[in-house]
């Protein structure tokens, strides 16, 4: 019998689900057919011991190569919500087949981009609900993972402080995690936290299903005390938030038209809070704790649907996976140096008018999504002059804006040294983390 061509391998597990072993084969299998171009690792393991593999995309696996940023995709939160798993483990075949049929589009993603998949946050939640299957799957059956606990309300409440301080003008980005974090989340909200932690991920998309819109930021209500009545809770870049979930829903080929599920979204679309408020999410928790934005894509009405779906669903979607992820690519991005081209990390980017900054990775670069228009952009960080420029950012490639700080004259260490806090670069040390409600 003849051996199978490479890209048969990857078609030949088309269009039909895929428990835990045949999510494995699958993403080793994508690796094996693209060597040069992927990478697999596992950030830890789930409460009965599953791993959480990723599938890494780039033209240097394993490497972050300054100025290209780093993108996300996470699947299957809920186990029982099972589209966005198989669409992952079909996108990540797609990547590899473009890539060697010499897709252009596909080829400069690669190049440009590192692209982590997470086809299952949670293995262990999905297993009982495969068992059941598609015919018999209740609403939640097999939703949280195997203590039963929904990873989407296991983050830390880190809204509480954001909240807290725009009473105040304070810290806007960056909130600091309570002592005793660890123990109050499960082992897979540790591993996607810690995984947070070692890359600087810039965009991201958590797949989700039960309704078909583009769910963006804040989840969390600002007024919890208004029972039963919805209200819309905006970020700092709400307008940016929504051009990412109108990126997603117009790449689909029906989440745009607004009537799906018996539910009427307009233009496909939703903030979080305005559906219905939900607290120690994954999507805000991104936004506060990280470099990252990120939105919930509801992808099917049907949380469970049959294999014969699948092919429809893919053809929807795949338009929409990968324009979403070209937006990654949008506003600016730089180095932050001092003056002997050393490069500075931890470097904080503030845009005048938007109260939300973010802040240069361990290669001293940094990444600022944003809207085209004009911008005032101050680079700070501790020990240096803030340095301020004016850029223009038009629709197409981020336009790169470099950073070049001189050390604050030892004259001024000294004054401020002696002269309290005035002039002074750092905030007020952070309130008691306020506990549960």
């Amino acid at each position: 019998m003849p051996k199978a061509k490479p890209a048969q391998l990857a078609r030949c597990v088309e269009f039909r689900h895929h428990r835990y072993e045949d999510m494995v084969r699958a993403l080793f299998s994508v690796q094996n057919e693209c060597p040069y171009i992927t990478r697999i690792y596992s950030i830890g393991r789930s409460v009965e011991g599953r791993h959480l593999y990723v599938l890494e995309f780039s033209d240097n696996p394993g490497i972050h190569e300054a100025l290209e940023p780093e993108f996300k995709y996470v699947g299957n939160m809920h186990g029982n919500e099972v589209l966005g798993r198989e669409l992952l483990i079909q996108f990540s075949q797609f990547l590899c087949e473009e890539y060697r049929a010499g897709n252009h589009r596909i080829t400069q993603l690669i190049h440009d981009t590192r692209i982590h998949i997470l086809p299952s946050m949670n293995p262990d939640g999905y297993e009982v609900a495969a068992r059941q299957g598609p015919e018999f799957n209740g609403y939640v059956t097999g939703r949280g993972n195997a203590k039963d606990v929904d990873l989407n309300r296991n983050f830390p409440d880190l809204n509480a402080l954001l909240y807290y301080y725009e009473k105040s003008n304070g810290k806007n980005h960056h909130f600091p995690l309570p002592d005793n974090w660890e123990e109050q989340v499960e082992p897979e909200t540790m591993a996607v936290i810690k995984w947070m932690q070692n890359y600087n991920f810039i965009l991201s998309a958590n797949l989700h299903g039960g309704a078909v819109v583009a769910n963006y930021p804040f989840d969390k209500s600002r007024d919890l005390r208004i029972r039963g009545k919805t209200t819309y809770s905006a970020t700092p870049d709400d307008k940016l938030f929504k051009k990412l979930a109108k990126s997603y829903s117009y790449a689909h080929s029906w989440m745009h038209k607004s009537w799906n599920c018996g539910d009427y979204f307009e233009e496909g679309i939703t903030n979080g809070a305005s559906w219905y408020s939900l607290s120690k999410g994954m999507q805000d928790f991104n936004y506060l704790y990280s470099n990252c934005f990120e939105i919930t894509l509801e992808l099917s009405c049907d949380k469970f649907p049959p294999a014969s779906a699948l092919q429809r669903e893919w053809l929807g979607n795949r338009e929409a996976l990968v324009t979403y992820l070209e937006q990654v690519h949008h506003g600016i991005k730089g180095m932050v140096y001092d003056e002997n081209s050393n490069p500075i990390d931890n470097a904080v980017i503030s845009v005048s008018g938007i109260n939300h900054d973010v802040t240069s990775g361990v290669d001293g670069d940094y990444f600022r999504l944003l809207l085209p228009g004009t911008y005032t952009v101050t680079v700070s960080a501790p020990g240096y002059q803030p340095s301020t420029s004016t850029v223009t950012v038009g629709p197409a490639e981020a336009v790169q804006l470099h950073f070049y700080l001189k050390l604050v004259p030892k004259e001024t260490n000294f004054n401020k040294n002696h002269h309290g806090k005035r002039g002074s670069l750092s905030a007020k040390p952070p309130p008691v983390y306020p506990g549960p409600r």
